[in-house]
């Protein structure tokens, strides 16, 4: 069993979701909701997990820097 997401990434990815428009790119999948997002991570290994939570925040730093 994988270990829960701990609280300051639950934090950070429900701001990064709140009130999306555009999906999150990661892995070649789409992420448009926190519970996607979350589902998501969770069935990954630690490893591989932490790689798409990195990428998730770099995605949405970019996104937010292209306004």
């Amino acid at each position: 069993m994988s270990e829960p997401l701990d609280r300051a990434q639950r934090r950070l990815l429900r701001r990064l979701y709140n009130g999306r428009t555009v999906p999150i790119v990661v892995d070649g999948q789409s992420f448009a909701t926190y519970r996607a997002a979350t589902g998501y991570l969770l069935s990954l290994t630690t490893e591989a997990r932490d790689a798409a939570y990195a990428q998730m925040k770099a995605f949405a730093k970019a996104d937010r820097t292209e306004l």
